[in-house]
């Protein structure tokens, strides 16, 4: 039998817990406040993803390992998919009004189109529609 997760948590560094909250509250995510103080907080993406937001002092309690400077390196990208085209944009383009920044140019690929954006501690955010009733079987 193949492994399956219940839940995923995705843990990410960052430096200012009031913007980065601010940031995605301006995308439309909302937070668990269970699981919110001083220097974490919980985003839920979906009812079984979550992101685990990090204040980087707090974060390296975790890890023996030194962080990514986000400036110049990238460590993870994390691909949220949409319904639509549409869905695409409008996260995207929230995404750039609340503070982010574009990370690559937007891709169409006919059966799947995608816009990436940089948060405000520079993690790199893809969203993206898949239609695959137009995927090329092999």
């Amino acid at each position: 039998m193949a492994f399956q997760a219940g839940k995923t948590f995705i843990n990410l560094p960052i430096k200012d817990l009031k913007q980065t909250m601010d940031f995605f509250s301006q995308i439309g995510f909302e937070f668990n406040m269970q699981f919110t103080d001083e220097k974490a907080t919980c985003m839920i993406i979906n009812e079984h993803t979550f992101a685990m937001l990090l204040v980087e002092p707090f974060f390296q309690t975790f890890t023996k390992k030194e962080l990514a400077d986000t400036t110049r390196s990238t460590e993870v990208i994390v691909a949220l998919s949409v319904d639509s085209r549409e869905q695409v944009d409008e996260v995207a383009d929230k995404a750039l009004a609340a503070g982010g920044s574009a990370a690559n140019d937007p891709q169409d690929h006919g059966f799947m189109y995608t816009r990436s954006f940089q948060d405000v501690n520079g993690h790199i955010w893809e969203v993206f529609h898949m239609d695959e009733s137009l995927v090329q079987q092999a």
